[in-house]
């Protein structure tokens, strides 16, 4: 019976266990429910750089130095000496080390003092989370914080939350920041003597400050090191050298290097950002810049920003925002690299490539640089001069404005957007249903990152590659741009040195290595660009000033590119060995000087041009053709009104109309067609006069008080001497085609015709409108 009571009463009481553990375990999760993990860390945003050294660092909300120690940065060694110092079972116990607290508890009561703690490093994790104060109920909490940490994390985990915790004396909070302020390494590169000095900090923060009390800590690391000899934790060796070792340590400052990147990428992600910056490089162009900029101001420009990318893995190696971060008085906070300026002339080798690609132009291909008019805009060249007959390499060069509208004209601005969208011009993209002809003039908005990484696909045979700035930039979004054929021909132009806007100070290009490079002013000299490209690096360079004021003196090629040249001089000092190779469809051939095409039977100049097969125009030039004309050539014949005999042929070179009015503004002789026979009485079609200016249904405001007149100017076929202008189907004037009329319009409507000789005519409506000015 007794026996019978015995077991059942060990049933019974193995039950209420049983009953209690369970309920136990209940309300451990129902409180886990209510009361949270508080295990959201605040941490400092760190910038490393291509090597893993932190470069520049941020203070967290609550102004702590508090950088996350990642778990690959806990060296064995670090691991091993926190271990046996805070808390030898860490990996036994279940986050409460019940044994350390009954001897703490015992020693406490016979010493009526606290002399003895049971903190397990998981319960230290659990306080820093929650400061709270001493207390037993503040105790108990702490140990359910610990149960819910181990519930939740894995040693591992944990042990990393400590070392991102632990305070080492004043704002410092985590062995990282520690680490790097007090002995300028990371964690990993800790001796066993500094972690033991780091590791009695959090005990005594006020009494034992590294750089002020070095000798009272040394003793107290040294008593800790032969502890750790007593427990044999460490070999006689390793003790003995750590015991050797001096401590010099003081607190540093944080490195504040790529302020403006850091400050860039810390706004899109958190934490710790492993860049591609190569500090030394970025050093020196920082000292270049600053430099640079201060020999400048005199002439009243202000700043520069620079951009590198190693073409080779589309990284972007330096980054500088500015020419000193810490100049208050020219805004030397604000991202130049990232603004969003006008590109001048930046992005016509992308037009011509893209042109090429479409077989419309190559590079000898001949263009009229003359006046034009689209529907009222007259765009002009950077020095108000014209050019006549240029070839596109020649327009490239010199950077004319002229042939680059009339080659977006051709190719259409919506291709040329397009291909900018690819590349991911944002304020392009934003602005695409506003933008005209005046793109390609500048007439948009770029950045000097996005230009960068534009011409780094010139360096990478067409293929655009989003720039990487750090190592979370995994995702490689490569757009083949332009054709390897198109890209080698743009960096053929771009590669010459006999161009008006190579540096006039030889000095700056004497061990330089060779590159090609672009130029580009905005409208009213506000921003002056350069940017240039071998097959190491592409450097983009901006200068100009934060406050927007246009400078006299401003221009891409006097002010940005010797800056470019100097970097390169640094960066890539005297690399002659690589250049670029032509592709393997890409061919050279003959071509007619005059026009760029392949010659016809009376071409006479020939030279040569690349060309893209089955792609460039296998048009054979026209430029001379066979007219019929009286014995005196006063007079020519078509085909319908020669006579059947007393005529002569004879070959003449056809020039446009506009290219006629040059020639004569310029006093350039030339031979024109004779006029057609006045008596044949074929009805001429096609060919009617343009009337360029004034401009189809635009309003024009007229000073009532000194009125000026409006210009009347046409381009007629090249068989046409003659014009004659009416206004309000009232006969003017009666003028040699291509020479500029003048008239004073009426107000309201006005209705204005021109009729060629041949009889074709055009008609056109502007609105005029008298005001006091």
């Amino acid at each position: 019976m007794k026996r019978r009571f015995s077991r059942q009463y060990i049933i019974r009481l193995l039950k209420r266990i049983a009953i209690v553990m369970a309920g136990l375990v209940i309300l451990f999760f129902l409180l886990n429910w209510i009361f949270p993990l508080p295990d959201k860390i605040d941490y400092s945003s760190i910038l490393t750089d291509g090597k893993g050294e932190v470069i520049n660092a941020s203070l967290t909300n609550d102004d702590k130095w508090r950088m996350k120690t990642e778990l690959d940065e806990i060296s064995p060694l670090l691991r091993k000496t926190i271990i046996a110092k805070e808390d030898k079972h860490f990996y036994s116990h279940p986050g409460i080390n019940v044994v350390a607290i009954g001897r703490a508890f015992f020693k406490n009561l016979f010493r009526w003092k606290r002399t003895s703690g049971a903190s397990t490093i998981t319960m230290q994790v659990a306080r820093a989370l929650e400061h709270r104060k001493r207390t037993l109920p503040n105790k108990i909490a702490e140990m359910f914080r610990a149960l819910q940490l181990e519930w939740k994390y894995d040693k591992d985990e944990i042990l990393q939350m400590y070392l991102n915790l632990v305070p080492y004396g004043g704002n410092i909070e985590g062995v990282k920041a520690a680490a790097l302020l007090y002995f300028n390494k990371n964690p990993d590169h800790l001796s066993l003597a500094e972690i033991t000095a780091l590791s009695i900090i959090p005990n005594r923060p006020s009494s034992l400050v590294i750089g002020r009390h070095n000798g009272r800590i040394v003793e107290e690391r040294n008593r800790w090191l032969q502890k750790f000899a007593d427990d044999d934790v460490f070999t006689d060796k390793e003790i003995s050298d750590a015991l050797a070792e001096p401590l010099t340590a003081t607190r540093n400052t944080v490195p504040h290097y790529a302020p403006h990147l850091f400050y860039k990428l810390s706004r899109q992600q958190k934490g710790a950002i492993e860049s591609h910056i190569d500090l030394n490089m970025q050093l020196k162009t920082e000292k270049i810049v600053l430099d640079y900029v201060r020999s400048q101001r005199l002439r009243n420009i202000r700043n520069a920003a620079v951009v590198i990318i190693d073409n080779r893995t589309n990284r972007v190696v330096s980054y500088v925002g500015s020419s000193d971060f810490t100049d208050t008085l020219d805004d030397g906070q604000v991202n130049g690299a990232a603004a969003i300026r006008q590109p001048g002339s930046t992005l016509k080798p992308l037009l011509y490539a893209l042109c090429f690609d479409e077989g419309l132009l190559t590079p000898k291909s001949v263009m009229t640089d003359v006046p034009v008019n689209y529907e009222g805009y007259a765009p002009e060249n950077y020095d108000q001069k014209f050019n006549g007959y240029v070839s596109i390499q020649y327009a490239l060069e010199h950077s004319l404005n002229i042939p680059a509208v009339k080659s977006l004209s051709l190719l259409g601005q919506e291709k040329m957007i397009d291909q900018l969208i690819k590349c991911r011009f944002k304020q392009i993209e934003k602005d695409r249903k506003k933008l005209g002809l005046s793109l390609i003039l500048g007439g948009c908005g770029t950045t000097l990152e996005e230009l960068t990484a534009l011409f780094a696909a010139f360096a990478n045979e067409g293929k655009f590659s989003r720039p990487s700035f750090t190592n979370a930039d995994s995702v490689k979004n490569t757009v083949q741009l332009i054709s390897p054929a198109a890209s080698y021909m743009i960096n053929n132009i771009l590669s010459k040195v006999n161009r008006p806007d190579f540096p006039l100070n030889w000095t700056a290009t004497e061990r330089m290595p060779k590159i090609a490079w672009k130029t580009g002013t905005s409208y009213g000299r506000r921003d002056g660009w350069s940017i240039g490209y071998n097959k190491n690096y592409t450097v983009g360079i901006w200068t100009g000033n934060f406050s927007g004021a246009g400078v006299p003196d401003l221009s891409g090629a006097n002010i940005a590119t010797p800056l470019l040249f100097r970097i390169f001089n640094t960066i890539d000092y005297n690399n002659d060995k690589e250049w670029f190779s032509p592709p393997a469809d890409l061919e050279l051939r003959q071509v007619c000087s005059e026009t760029g095409l392949p010659p016809g039977d009376h071409c006479t100049s020939i030279t040569s041009d690349y060309f893209i097969p089955l792609i460039s125009s296998t048009r054979t030039c026209s430029n001379w053709q066979e007219i019929m004309t009286s014995p005196d050539e006063k007079i020519a014949y078509c085909k319908s009104c020669a006579p059947a005999t007393g005529y002569k042929k004879k070959w003449y070179k056809m020039i446009e109309p506009e290219m006629q009015l040059w020639f004569a503004e310029n006093r350039i002789a030339f031979q024109s067609i004779p006029p057609h026979n006045p008596d044949c009485e074929l009805i001429f079609k096609g060919s009617a006069p343009v009337i360029q200016f004034p401009v189809n249904k635009m309003e024009y405001l007229i000073n009532k008080k000194n009125p000026e007149p409006l210009q009347l100017i046409c381009k007629t076929a090249p068989d046409v001497s003659k014009v004659y202008w009416y206004i309000n189907n009232k006969f003017y004037k009666a003028s040699p085609s291509g020479e500029k009329q003048f008239f004073l319009p009426e107000e309201g409507p006005v209705k204005i015709s021109c009729t060629d000789d041949k009889g074709r005519n055009r008609n056109i409506t502007i609105y005029v409108k008298f005001v006091n000015l």
